[in-house]
């Protein structure tokens, strides 16, 4: 391949090649030389012309295939436009001759085909640069256009339509030649043919003035039969080219009508002719004699839906809008045509098609304001109609004939426009309110109006569409039912009033589940007493009874959407109401048959399905309800109506045909509900059901041929190519469904199934579409056939399957296709059912059985059929599993394949096989993998029926994709075919390449991430892949370029760097704009998978196709917004969910990797689509706003045609910024919005902090941070938050409420002690009803307060107000946000408040807070005094309080497990109702965490409520105990349990409430007066440590623990004293504390073992290191000991002191229990935590040992006599585990300080035990001889207070060992004199002990120790030179030596004399030393004198400087 890439073709290296991979290289080259001939160097293409045109030309004879030949030609054009254009005249000469040849041989048609590529190419490219040559080539074509077969025709417009297009005005007069010859080709038999002239024409129109003007009608005419028998390709072109005309007639282009003076059309010629197309077709107008007028003759469909696209796709936004009020008003007209509604399904195809059309314009092309604006209109129309109605009906002559027919028509339009308003306000939600409250138009009235219509459907369709508001807008939905519901009961005489309103009624409660705040629940005991009353007068006026009985039942079943809570209290009356409609037994039944009349009958009927539908509604909604006992009562009414089904026949036959209907009816209800149920409820009964069921699906009774619709959901999603239900994938789905074959498809109504007006809506549809009840009902039997099958034993499945074979061969002709299709539904229904049961299909017989029945059908005539055997035989195999079976059927496929010639068994049977494949797997079938693969690649290649190359490519693909890796021998060969058919099939056999692509995508998934290699065979596959892709990508079919799209998303996956994205993503931005559905949804999805990895290279390259396209490309709209714009533009005009879904992600992955670095670009973005409010997008308005002055003919005539119509939906899609962003639109920006904040917080702390962002953008101008945007943050969140639309609404609070939390403490550094966020103030508070104000004065918190109390207010109003409109469970909700808004501000007021008072300056605080409201946190203690938060909260205490208390009660009562439900008061809670339990307990587990801590803080505060609690006659000790359990109930229960999703708030909540709780004295003696209650509530912490990591939750838990244990021992001490205090009256003392006098403490009752448990399990933890467990297993690396971070630091500490403060809860014998594991612990922390600091500070851990250490030593447990012995070894082990202790890091000033606790404090224990002594002594050895100061300081100052020990025997070992050392030591420093302060410290506390001792020792010793201590002092003196010069240490040093002299003398004047006497050179020293002093000491003072005063400096300095 890479010889390939030269300029020049490299003829050798194409000579060396084989045959077959010529076309490829040569197709290589010519896709090298397009690429690099725009690129290259004009000179050398220059040079290299000759040769170059040589080859090219050469290659045209050469028969290339059809996109080489493509290629050829563009390469040929481009060569000459840039290169030298002499021989130009010559090739086209050449071109022109071979198109004349009169060889009309297959093998020369391409050559043919490629010269007409060529000219083509040429004059596209050079136009007019070809001079007058044109007129003889365009006759040249034209001749050869009226010979040529298809192929050649649709290549030569192709080219004519080239040739127009580089001609423009030049070649008109050849204009009206090749009008003449293209229009007759509309009707040509070839689709592609049609397509091409299509294109052809519509390029034509562009400059043949004579098309929309003379030939106007005619070229109408021929479009609309071109429609005739058309497919989707053809409708979509011809549209295309009508509509175009169509605009350009009524506004034509500038340039033509300056040349000609032109008549132009009017609106309503167009429009006339148009509705010609719809009404009457394509029969003309010509024979409108009498058998049109007659009103004979059909319609045909596709014109039908070809003219509905003509609307749909052409019109522009601007004038619609101008317009909307004439095309409403004709669109409607449409369908009030007798001619469109001439049978049932004719009207509702004409509504489909109406609907669409409407939905089209006003869904995708208007704004929001403008669709407010249509929606009047809409009203109007309907207010209108309904006006004439009610005309004719109340005229009492009765003899208007014309106006019955009137409101026949008239039941349409309202069907259409009720459709349509509903659509339009559910799409716009609550930014439709404006529309909904506009009292001039009167929306809800009209609607309403319309439930008294005549026809049923109108009735549905205003139902349907009042549902729609209540979705909209929830607010409406309770007064609507009352309103509906307070009409039936007055307007019960009249049967379309009780019809309308209680489907109405049904409709809102059926659109109750999606209002999430639902409805009160007293709405339903309404509901059901209407319904019990309709039912129960039914019967009393026969004119009322059908519509009463219709009417209750259908109000039942829309009950049963509710849902469970509330059915539950309804059920009992339910299941009496479905006995009582059924006979109890035979004998009634039979005595039933016996009496009645026709219409009797009939009401029966409809009573009996109306229940069935009730009670199919119920076990749909409510599956919690069905308990076997509820089954049971349910089968009672249901086997009756099974029973009543045999008997039906011989009623019908009795009173009529008439009743059929009703009957069909209770056999779909019966089918549906059973369908539902578990099959072996009704095993009793299959026999009957089955006989009922196979004589519907087989039409036994049925003369009609009517087939199910459920084939194709059954059949495999990928054989949709084979099917053509991919149209199910395109924008035009609704209209055309009308075009499939089955019966009724597409015929979906409202009417035809009532009880769809509640159900909820299948995904993907708008609005609910049953189908007839003829095919409702066989596919309710399909179904439930496939649901009972696998339950039927093998010889019934044998005899159905024998009679399916039989009803097949009965059957004849039409009839036969109808019954097969049906059966084969059936069948794999049933296989399908079996497979999802897991069981088998039986014995041999009936396998054979069903073998032959599919086998059957392989070779039949009908595709759908062929595709259903093999998905059935796939099925087969799948579920017999053997393989035996499978071999045979394969073997049987095969067999056929070798020897059939026809294309319909091929066809059948190469599908065969790929179905095996697709259900047995790649292991099941490979021993037949080989002759598949070898049968398949021979059948693909048989050119001479492109059906079985389809079929047989698809099976190909399909087994390629089941069988995996084992494919991966056959790749290479299939992969050549691949690439050879696409080289030459011809392009207009869409589905070859469509399989073709499939099959190539599946090849590319087998090789997998191999195609990373770099191996020359994984090359050439690679390269081959390729070269696929890039021939599909060129292809004309919008499926093929998406399947090329796809094969590229797979290589871009295995293989990355193969893939070109600078080629890939251009072509994926133009594909945005097609207009076919799939090419969007391939194009979004690969974007999607490139942005997750590569988003700034798919961006840049987007952007660069925006640079390169200029004004070129005028379908792409890629602006300075670049692709992310074009992404959020097509979120507003894109309805398909998928589509939005990909394209929601696409935006979100480019926004994670890209938002931080080009913050202000996405910023801009949200910001446009959020300013875009909608006022934006007010349409022509907004459009024209230059030309709005001269509104006069002169502007229409001005404006472009593509304003008004515009192409296929391409060219409007270029316009995006027309429709101003829809709602949902803004609301994804608002969340982005949040996203980004986000990702900054993740990103950089700067981007929070204004004065770090300054900085920052001084260093980098380019760089961006986001405080640096913060008013646009706040204007974006604040133009959100005060949106119509609620959901925008919410959303942009949310956005508000991140960056308040984010921005809360940002300072603003102009003015120190404001933060930034003050500015904004107005916004913010003005936005936000529960402000989360960042407040700096009291008056904004004023407006914040004000808005609490008076939503405190309400709460305390009750439930009794009137005007309800939400369910109880919303109140609920509302409540408890009220309640919890008020926990969280009392929380932080009392919060400041303590911070106030614990500190005397104002508090400076740190990180936001948690919740929003936390952040009046920010009231920056300046500014606000610290009490007055609180003193807006006080007043409102005592009621608050109450209410907090009730919710927690309510809590409490709520997470009650199931058992204990009966315990739960049966009128509710405070502030739930017991129907509402199930909502109201997810409203209070979001908001009880803050009350709870709310509640903890008061009780606190008040002493549990003492002071208001005077009232109660309850004794304050049980007020106490109440309260306390609740609390602790309701934390414990939490806490043993918090689910994961719980936010971490709530834990610390919990916790924070617990301390504080237990801060207070009455809660401290109630837990520790209930001593099981402290260990629950200790084992509960523990488990929540478990499963909780952050350190901030198990801080919280420390704090408890702490509290329960002081709590604890406070308690024993207060015992203890009073026994100590009743022991002086001679009663033995009894042993208080745990453990008693054995000292053994019981697991669960003991608190100190509970304590422990949870203790040792922080400390592990943290120091894993103290375990010995790990220490000893073999795995285990020695950890060194580190520094702790500083939270787990704080932990550990406390989880230190609490441990040691556990001995004192003890008895003696109980503490000796534990206190081997306390000291091992705490002297364990020491060892691992005692490390050297850089600071010299302690850590907290350290400390907290040693305090633990001394708390425990001088416990008075040392003082107990029972314990003396362990106690003393217990002392002795623990300073010898410390004296074992050493690393090369430690602190061993940590050390010492703890050894010389234990000296001081357990002296006694320890004397005498010369192993320790040593072990001590040597340590303080160490220290002394350490080389650092400071540890050398340390060690003499504690020697110090050992030396100085009362006990001596304890202390005169020590100075024995340690005094010489020290003496030595200080003697020493003479000759090395301290250098620093802290050397200078060490020497002075040296000399400090010596002193000490000298004093200490008695009078006859005291010479000789001061011999010791003088002579070093004075050596320490300096003389008086060196004194000048000497460091300040040093000098330090002379002084302190001095004084101390001067001091010791005085003391000790004897004994001094005597050391000075005894040395003279001491003695001149010191006096040299004394006169030196005394005469600086005078210089000095004479100095301060003459000095002026100077201001001290300042004592204290701030660590942290402010400036």
């Amino acid at each position: 391949m890479e010889l390939a890439h030269s300029l020049l073709l490299n003829e050798d290296a194409l000579a060396q090649i084989t045959e077959a991979k010529r076309p490829v290289f040569i197709f290589e080259w010519l896709r090298f030389l397009d690429k690099v001939l725009v690129a290259a160097n004009k000179v050398d293409v220059k040079e290299k012309q000759k040769k170059l045109v040589e080859q090219l030309t050469g290659l045209i004879s050469s028969a290339p295939g059809p996109p080489t030949r493509k290629l050829l030609a563009k390469n040929l054009a481009t060569l000459y436009s840039i290169g030298d254009t002499f021989t130009v005249f010559q090739t086209l000469d050449k071109c022109n001759d071979i198109i004349k040849s009169k060889d009309d041989t297959p093998a020369y048609l391409p050559t043919k085909l490629a010269a007409v590529a060529c000219v083509g190419a040429f004059y596209e490219k050079m136009g007019r640069m070809l001079g007058s040559s044109f007129p003889d080539t365009i006759n040249n074509m034209l001749k050869a256009l009226k010979s040529a077969e298809s192929q050649g025709r649709g290549e030569m417009l192709i080219s004519l339509q080239k040739v127009l297009c580089g001609l423009g005005g030049a070649a008109a007069s050849c204009h009206r030649d090749i009008y003449k010859n293209a229009r007759s080709l509309l009707t040509d038999r070839s689709m592609a043919v049609r397509c091409a002239v299509a294109k052809c024409l519509l390029e034509l129109q562009n400059e043949a003035v004579f098309m929309w003007t003379t030939e106007l009608e005619s070229l109408a005419t021929l479009c609309f039969k071109a429609l005739e028998g058309s497919n989707y390709g053809v409708r979509v072109a011809v549209s295309k080219l009508l509509g175009t005309v169509m605009a350009t007639a009524l506004m034509p282009k500038q340039a033509a009508v300056m040349r000609q003076n032109v008549k132009r059309a009017t609106l309503e010629e167009v429009l006339e002719l148009m509705a010609t197309g719809f009404l009457r077709g394509g029969s003309g107008f010509l024979k409108s004699g009498g058998e049109m007028l007659k009103g004979g003759g059909s319609v045909s469909r596709e014109v039908r839906v070809g003219v509905t696209q003509v609307f749909s796709s052409t019109l522009s936004h601007p004038w619609l809008e101008r317009n909307f009020a004439t095309f409403l008003s004709h669109v409607l007209d449409l369908v009030s045509h007798p001619r469109a509604t001439q049978t049932h399904v004719e009207a509702v195809y004409s509504r489909r098609c109406v609907s669409f059309m409407l939905r089209a314009t006003l869904g995708g092309l208007l704004g929001e304001k403008a669709q407010i604006a249509a929606g009047m209109e809409l009203c109007q129309a309907i207010g209108k109609q309904m006006r004439a109605v009610e005309a004719v009906v109340s005229d009492p002559s009765g003899d208007n004939k014309s106006g019955a027919a009137d409101v026949s028509a008239s039941q349409h339009v309202m069907v259409c426009a009720l459709k349509e308003l509903g659509s339009l306000v559910h799409s716009l939600s609550a930014t439709a309110s404006p529309l909904i409250q506009e009292p001039s138009v009167g929306l809800l009235e009209t609607v309403t109006s319309v439930l008294l219509h005549p026809s049923m459907a109108a009735r549905l369709a205003a139902a349907w569409c009042l549902r729609c508001v209540a979705v909209a807008l929830p607010y409406q939905l309770t007064p609507l039912l009352d309103r509906c519901a307070e009409r039936i009961n007055n307007l019960k005489s009249s049967p379309e009033a009780v019809s309308g309103y209680s489907v109405a009624v049904a409709a809102l409660l059926g659109g109750v589940h999606q209002c999430p705040l639902g409805i009160p629940h007293s709405k339903g005991k309404l509901v059901v007493s209407i319904a019990e009353d309709l039912l129960r007068t039914a019967s009393q006026n026969s004119r009322l009874s059908l519509q009463r009985t219709q009417a209750g039942w259908l109000l039942l079943g829309s009950l049963m959407t509710l849902g469970p809570s509330l059915v539950r209290y309804h059920l009992p009356k339910m299941l009496l109401l479905w006995r009582n409609v059924f006979p109890r037994s035979q004998k009634e039944l039979e005595a039933e048959k016996a009496r009645g009349d026709s219409f009797s009958w009939q009401v029966t009927l409809e009573g009996r399905a109306g229940a069935l539908c009730a009670m199919r509604s119920f076990v749909a909604h409510c599956p919690e309800l069905l308990t076997e006992d509820v089954i049971r009562r349910l089968m009672t009414p249901i086997e009756c109506a099974m029973t009543m089904l045999s008997h039906v026949p011989a009623i019908i036959k009795l009173y009529g045909a008439h009743l059929k209907a009703s009957a069909a009816m209770v056999r779909l209800r019966l089918y549906d509900i059973l369908a539902l149920l578990p099959p072996k409820t009704y095993e009793g009964s299959y026999n009957a059901l089955l006989r009922e069921l196979v004589a519907e699906f087989t039409l036994t009774d049925n003369s009609a041929n009517t087939t199910t619709s459920l084939l194709r959901s059954l059949c495999h999603y990928d054989d949709s190519v084979l099917m053509g239900s991919w149209l199910q994938e395109t924008d035009h789905k609704s209209i055309e469904d009308q075009l499939q074959p089955n019966s009724a498809s597409g015929s979906g109504a409202l009417e035809h199934d009532p009880s769809s007006i509640y159900l909820r809506i299948p995904v993907g549809e708008a609005v609910p579409g049953p189908l007839p009840l003829g095919v409702s009902v066989i596919d309710a039997s399909v179904a439930l056939f496939g649901v009972v099958f696998p339950h039927v034993s093998f010889k019934h499945r044998l005899q159905m399957l024998d009679h399916f074979a039989e009803c097949i061969k009965q059957a004849k002709g039409i009839r036969q296709q109808a019954v097969q299709l049906n059966i084969f539904t059936a069948v794999l229904s049933a296989l399908k059912g079996l497979a999802e049961n897991k069981s088998t299909l039986g014995p041999e017989e009936v396998r054979k059985s069903a073998l032959a029945l599919v086998m059957g059908a392989l070779d039949n005539p009908n595709p759908i059929l062929r595709c259903a055997a093999g998905e059935a035989l796939g099925r087969m195999a799948q579920v017999v599993g053997e393989a035996t079976f499978i071999a045979r059927m394969a073997q049987y496929s095969f067999d056929k394949l070798k020897s059939a010639r026809d294309v319909v068994s091929r066809t059948g049977h190469s599908l065969a096989l790929g179905c095996l494949h697709r259900y047995v797997g790649g292991i099941g079938s490979g021993q037949h993998l080989k002759t598949s693969v070898s049968i398949l690649l021979a059948l693909a290649q048989d050119g001479s029926s492109h059906e079985v190359q389809t079929w047989s490519l698809h099976s190909l693909a399909l087994i390629v994709d089941s069988s995996g890796p084992m494919y991966r021998g056959y790749v290479e060969p299939t992969l050549s075919l691949v690439l050879t058919l696409l080289l030459t099939v011809p392009p207009s056999h869409t589905e070859v390449h469509q399989c073709l692509g499939r099959c190539l995508g599946a090849l590319i998934t087998t090789v997998g991430p191999e195609l990373q290699g770099n191996g020359a065979t994984i090359s050439t596959i690679r390269s081959s892949c390729l070269v696929g892709c890039a021939i599909m990508q060129d292809h004309s079919d919008s499926l093929v370029q998406a399947a090329a799209i796809s094969c590229l998303q797979q290589l871009h996956m295995f293989a990355p760097r193969h893939v070109n994205l600078s080629s890939l993503v251009p072509c994926l931005c133009v594909h945005l704009c097609s207009s076919h559905l799939l090419l969007r949804r391939a194009a979004v999805a690969c974007l999607r998978q490139l942005a997750q990895r590569e988003a700034a290279e798919v961006c840049a390259y987007a952007m660069s196709l925006a640079k390169r396209a200029g004004d070129s490309s005028g379908k792409l709209n890629i602006t300075e917004t670049g692709l992310e714009g074009v992404l959020f533009g097509m979120l507003d005009r894109e309805t398909d969910r998928k589509l939005c879904a990909d394209i929601h992600d696409t935006l979100g992955h480019m926004l994670s990797s890209l938002a931080v670095e080009k913050l202000s670009h996405w910023l801009k973005l949200c910001k446009d689509v959020l300013a875009a409010t909608t006022e934006v997008g007010g349409g022509a308005v907004t459009f024209n706003a230059s030309r709005d002055d001269e509104d006069s003919e002169k502007k229409d005539a001005e404006m472009d045609d593509d304003i008004m119509f515009t192409g296929l939906g391409e060219d409007d899609k270029a316009k995006p910024s027309v429709v101003a962003p829809r709602w949902v639109t803004r609301v994804f920006a608002a969340d982005c919005l949040c996203r980004i904040i986000l990702l900054c917080e993740n990103a950089n702390k700067a981007h929070f902090d204004l004065a770090a962002a300054r900085a920052f953008r001084v260093q980098n101008p380019k760089g961006d941070l986001l405080v640096l945007h913060l008013s646009d943050l706040i204007r974006m969140a604040f133009m959100a938050a005060t949106d119509h639309s609620n959901q925008l609404r919410m959303a942009g609070l949310q956005a508000l409420e991140d960056i308040i939390k984010k921005f809360a403490t940002a300072p603003e550094p102009e003015f120190p002690g404001h933060v930034i966020l003050e500015q904004y103030q107005a916004n913010v508070s003005h936005s936000q009803d529960r402000d989360a104000g960042v407040v700096s004065d009291l008056n904004d918190l004023r407006r914040v307060h004000t808005l609490l109390v008076s939503s405190l207010d309400k709460v305390q109003a009750g439930t009794g107000s009137s005007s309800q409109l939400y369910s109880e469970s919303a109140t609920t909700m509302e409540k408890l946000a009220v309640l919890k808004a008020w926990a969280e501000v009392y929380v932080v007021a009392m919060k400041i408040k303590k911070e106030a008072e614990s500190k005397p300056e104002p508090p400076v605080r740190g990180g936001g807070g948690e919740e929003d409201e936390d952040e009046e946190e920010d009231l920056g203690g300046a500014v606000l005094p610290p009490d007055s938060l609180i003193s807006l909260v006080q007043p409102e205490l005592p009621s608050l309080s109450r209410l907090w208390l009730a919710m927690l009660q309510d809590y409490a009562l709520l997470t009650l497990p199931a058992e204990f439900s009966s315990q739960l008061p049966p009128e509710g809670g405070a502030f739930y109702t017991p129907e509402t339990i199930d909502t109201a307990r997810i409203h209070y587990r979001g908001s009880w965490a803050p009350v709870l801590h709310a509640v903890a803080l008061w009780l606190r505060s008040t002493g549990f409520g003492g002071a208001s609690s005077a009232v109660a006659p309850k004794s304050f000790e049980d007020l106490v105990k109440d309260r306390m359990h609740l609390m602790l109930g309701v934390s414990i229960e939490f806490l043993c349990f918090p689910r994961a999703e719980e936010p971490i708030e709530n834990v610390t909540s919990c916790l924070q409430g617990l301390c504080t709780l237990l801060d207070s004295p009455c809660a401290k003696t109630h837990i520790a007066e209930d001593q099981l209650l402290a260990v629950e509530l200790l084992n509960v912490l523990h488990r929540l440590l478990l499963t909780r990591d952050p350190p901030a939750v198990q801080l919280q838990v420390t704090a408890v623990v702490q509290e329960t244990i002081r709590a604890a021992v406070e308690h024993l001490q207060e015992k203890r004293t009073q026994q100590e205090d009743e022991g002086e009256k001679d009663r033995p003392p009894t042993v208080l504390g745990e453990g008693g006098e054995t000292g053994e403490l019981v697991p669960g009752k003991s608190l100190v073992f509970a304590a422990m448990e949870l203790l040792v399990f922080i400390l592990v933890r943290h120091l894993p290191q103290l375990n010995t467990r790990v220490k000893e297993s073999p795995s285990h690396a020695a950890l060194r000991p580190q520094r702790l971070p500083g939270e787990s630091a704080c932990l550990v500490a406390n989880t230190v002191s609490i441990l040691a403060e556990l001995p004192s809860l003890c008895t003696p014998a109980g503490s000796m229990t534990i206190l081997p594991t306390a000291l091992f612990l705490i002297t364990g922390v020491l060892r691992e935590t005692a490390l050297k600091n850089a600071d010299l500070s302690v850590p907290m851990p350290v400390s907290a040992a040693l305090q633990g250490l001394k708390t425990i030593i001088t416990s008075p447990l040392a003082r107990a006599d029972s314990t003396q012995t362990q106690w003393t070894s217990l002392v002795r082990s623990s300073l010898a585990s410390v004296l074992e202790y050493s690393q090369p890091d430690m602190d061993e000033v940590s050390m010492l300080t703890a050894i010389t606790l234990f000296l001081l404090s357990a002296s006694s224990e320890l004397v005498g035990v010369t192993v320790l002594q040593k072990g001590c002594i040597d340590r303080f050895k160490n220290a002394l001889n350490s080389s650092d100061p400071m540890v050398q300081t340390r060690c003499y100052q504690l020697l110090l207070s050992v030396f100085q020990h009362p006990s001596r025997a304890l202390a005169t070992p020590y100075i024995h060992a340690l005094a010489p050392l020290m003496v030595e030591k200080l003697k020493a420093v003479e000759r090395s004199r301290p250098g620093s302060a802290g050397e200078l410290q060490a020497v002075q506390e040296g000399i400090r002990v010596l002193e000490n001792l000298v004093g200490m020792g008695e009078e006859q010793n005291r010479v000789q120790l001061l011999a010791l201590l003088v002579p070093t002092l004075i050596s320490y003196l300096l003389d008086e030179n060196t004194m000048a010069q000497a460091a300040p240490a040093s000098s330090g040093l002379h002084d302190f030596a001095l004084q101390n002299l001067m001091r010791i003398g005085p003391l000790y004047p004897a004994a001094f004399k005597t050391v000075i006497g005894a040395a003279p050179e001491l003695k001149t020293r010191l006096e040299s030393a004394i006169r030196a002093n005394q005469a600086s000491s005078k210089a000095r003072e004479a100095a301060r004198l003459a000095q002026p005063a100077v201001q001290a400096a300042p004592t204290i300095k701030l660590k942290t400087s402010f400036f």
